[in-house]
């Protein structure tokens, strides 16, 4: 009962370049990640909503890359790549779960991006923390039944020969493998996808466009600080929404399960490893907030 993952390749010498590379790349993650979240939580100057959905994005990507990149690190060095069929059904389903979240997130981001620019009078009302803690349980709770949920009510028998091409159980891939009809598996990506990447995007379009029209209004002193706190997220929501609906909704025509291990790599692997370099790079508070707190440690040392 187990699902051979086919990968990238069979030759070792490419395998062993590929694991120093993706190493690299979950260190580089982890550490990243790691450090958003202590800063966030150490800085009293970042303790806004703004840092506090911030925080939770660090820990869906820190949790997402753990799902997948350790199992992908430990296939490279394996002569038979292989993963139960109890261990692919929980990768899958943490994948579709993580995932789905993370859109919710950034959609929340959005909106209180929008608050912040768009009504910054009644922002402290209608951001209070409390508001923010019940924002992120409902999120929560909304990933669960609109992407965990269903899927975990459906499971998708598989067939043999068991080989996967794809160094991961993503759930394009698997449907492949599937010994019965696949029309209402089909059915359910498409909701879940239209429910987790298209209407969040759609939303995040709305809610950008009226930060535009309102930024225009404000003098040339004030743009660019407001365009600030803005650049980092639009940024992510590109890298994250532009994969993923190159993914599952791209054309048939253009298709393939090698294309789709690659688009895989970029927005489940690179993604989580590069929103915390953007988020450190454009935004001048976490810039400062970091600085202070290496300062404190290098402090702390000396004594």
């Amino acid at each position: 009962m187990e699902v051979i993952l086919m990968g990238f390749s069979r030759d070792i010498k490419t395998n062993i370049a590929l694991f120093l590379i993706f190493l690299l790349v979950y260190v580089i993650t982890c550490v990243g990640n790691c450090i958003i979240i202590c800063v966030i939580i150490f800085s009293s100057q970042l303790h806004v909503p703004m840092y506090f959905f911030l925080c939770i994005l660090s820990f869906l990507d820190l949790s997402y890359s753990t799902t997948v990149t350790p199992k992908l690190l430990s296939d490279l060095l394996s002569t038979v790549p292989e993963i139960s069929i109890g261990a692919c059904a929980i990768q899958l389903y943490l994948i579709l779960l993580l995932g789905g979240t993370e859109c919710l997130l950034l959609t929340l981001m959005a909106y209180d991006r929008y608050l912040a620019i768009c009504r910054p009078l009644h922002y402290p009302v209608l951001m209070k923390w409390r508001t923010c803690y019940w924002l992120a349980v409902i999120m929560g709770l909304l990933g669960f039944i609109m992407f965990f949920l269903p899927s975990l009510l459906m499971p998708l028998p598989i067939c043999y020969p068991n080989q996967l091409n794809h160094f991961m159980c993503e759930v394009l891939a698997l449907l492949k493998l599937a010994c019965v009809k696949t029309y209402l598996r089909e059915l359910l990506i498409f909701y879940m996808s239209f429910m987790s990447l298209l209407i969040p995007f759609i939303f995040i379009l709305i809610s950008y466009t009226c930060i535009l029209a309102s930024v225009l209004k404000i003098r040339t002193t004030g743009r660019s600080k407001a365009f600030s706190t803005c650049t980092s997220h639009i940024a992510v929501v590109g890298l994250f929404f532009g994969t993923g609906m190159t993914m599952y909704f791209g054309p048939p025509s253009m298709y393939s399960s090698n294309r789709e291990k690659y688009i895989s790599v970029f927005y489940g692997i690179l993604t989580p490893m590069l929103n915390p370099i953007i988020y450190s790079l454009n935004n001048r508070d976490v810039k400062v907030s970091l600085k202070k707190v290496l300062s404190k440690i290098k402090q702390y040392e000396m004594i």
